[in-house]
């Protein structure tokens, strides 16, 4: 059996990505061939990844089959990107997928110039089948091999297409900003701890709020305006926090916080 999809680096993104590939069947593991960098993560992946992939170091005498991929999932730090060299075979419809933040498709193409390469940005939910994933083609795609690179993340979350300039923004808002929100969770369990509540209890009840407010916003079809109106009454407790929250800049520092994210982006291509 020829292998068909090559993953180099096999992290947890590059895991959530493919396990459900081989869970419906749309791809075989002998038909997955793996390479990494670290003794621990080959242990790791033989020990207890479920599925019997081919895994092999990346200076490992076997690590040039990668190239006979027809399709190559780059999921790598950025900063590894030029410790791998190109090797060309006789087609040329191979496809480069890289879900390495910031790295630009123009880098890319440089870097593999006997590919196609497509950029994909994702976001750490995809590893619980909750990911959003935009991606940015490059030139002379066809349909079918559009469709072919949406399957890869279609079965972990949601995918867009955005034309190149909208991928930093999108990795700043999706893919940086879980982080804020975990800041986010912190400080409100804080606050319950320092009203008497325990932390678990505190962290329980700030995450169930927090679903049942994002659940509330897409079901009601309600705005964010409607829906603090609703919660916001005269000389209340609600405006009382608002007002701290304002006089404290945190919509300035969340909106600064995006845009410090998305200038790092740009920076790495």
């Amino acid at each position: 059996m020829s292998y068909k999809l090559g993953v180099i680096g096999f992290g947890n993104i590059a895991k959530a990505i493919i396990t459900p590939l081989f869970e419906q069947k749309l791809i075989q593991p002998k038909e997955v061939i793996c390479l990494v960098n670290s003794e621990k993560s080959f242990q790791n992946i033989k020990k207890f990844y479920e599925y019997d992939v081919d895994i092999f170091h990346a200076s490992s005498d076997e690590s040039h089959l990668i190239w006979k991929c027809p399709t190559k999932l780059l999921s790598i730090k950025p900063q590894q990107l030029e410790t791998i060299e190109e090797i060309k075979n006789e087609r040329n419809s191979d496809i480069i997928v890289s879900i390495l933040a910031g790295i630009s498709l123009n880098k890319l193409e440089e870097k593999f110039p006997n590919h196609k390469c497509v950029r994909a940005v994702t976001n750490i939910p995809i590893t619980i089948r909750s990911g959003l994933t935009a991606i940015s083609w490059g030139d002379e795609f066809s349909e079918d091999e559009k469709n072919f690179v949406k399957r890869l993340f279609e079965n972990s979350g949601k995918v867009f297409e955005f034309s190149e300039q909208y991928l930093d923004i999108f990795l700043a808002l999706t893919s940086s900003s879980p982080a804020i929100i975990a800041l986010i969770v912190e400080a409100l369990s804080d606050g319950g701890l320092n009203g008497g509540l325990s932390k678990k209890i505190s962290e329980e009840l700030v995450l169930d709020m927090i679903l049942g407010t994002i659940l509330l916003l897409k079901d009601s079809k309600i705005t964010t305006a409607d829906l603090k109106n609703m919660v916001t009454s005269p000389g209340g407790t609600t405006i009382s926090a608002l007002r701290v929250l304002e006089e404290k800049g945190l919509r300035s520092a969340l909106i600064e916080a995006i845009i410090a994210a998305t200038n790092k982006s740009k920076e790495f291509g």
